[in-house]
């Protein structure tokens, strides 16, 4: 969520720098707008690495149990 609101922030800076000619202002927007940017890929890769340590644990846990299904078997 904070990547999405410094997109906009950044975005609606680089938009007033622009009109009022401030080159700093609009600088500064682009530079919020590419952190927000940053942040929600980075919140998009930790989703889809807790998402696959998920799916690990789980293969471990059938892992387990079919070894133990087979030793209380012999």
């Amino acid at each position: 969520m904070a990547g999405k609101t410094d997109q906009v922030k950044g975005q609606v800076k680089e938009a007033v720098g622009s009109l009022t000619g401030d080159k700093d202002l609009e600088s500064e927007g682009k530079a919020d707008r590419r952190a927000g940017e940053t942040k929600e890929k980075v919140a998009d890769v930790k989703d889809k690495v807790e998402e696959m340590i998920d799916k690990a644990e789980d293969k471990v846990e059938e892992v387990v149990d079919k070894a133990r299904d087979a030793l209380h078997r012999k």
